[in-house]
């Protein structure tokens, strides 16, 4: 086991990396770069789907996307 930062130490079981501190208990966790950036994109997806949700419950009129990016310039001028 490596140690830490933190004077913990890394425990490995399967494909799960753990930090864990001086007691033994579970501080953090290491992930593959991978599976991090999917994560992360799961996390943007599921955001995406929620603002859908919201919009479509707010009841408010819906505009064409091109009628929106223009008027999102507008407002930065």
């Amino acid at each position: 086991m490596a140690k830490t930062a933190a004077k913990g130490k890394t425990n490995v079981t399967g494909r799960e990396k753990f930090i864990v501190d001086e007691k033994g208990q579970r501080v953090g966790v290491v992930l593959d770069i991978a599976e991090y950036q999917k994560l992360l994109d799961q996390l943007e997806e599921l955001a995406d789907v929620r603002a859908f949700d919201e919009a479509k419950a707010s009841g408010e009129e819906a505009i064409p996307l091109d009628q929106a990016l223009r008027e999102i310039e507008r407002k930065r001028r």
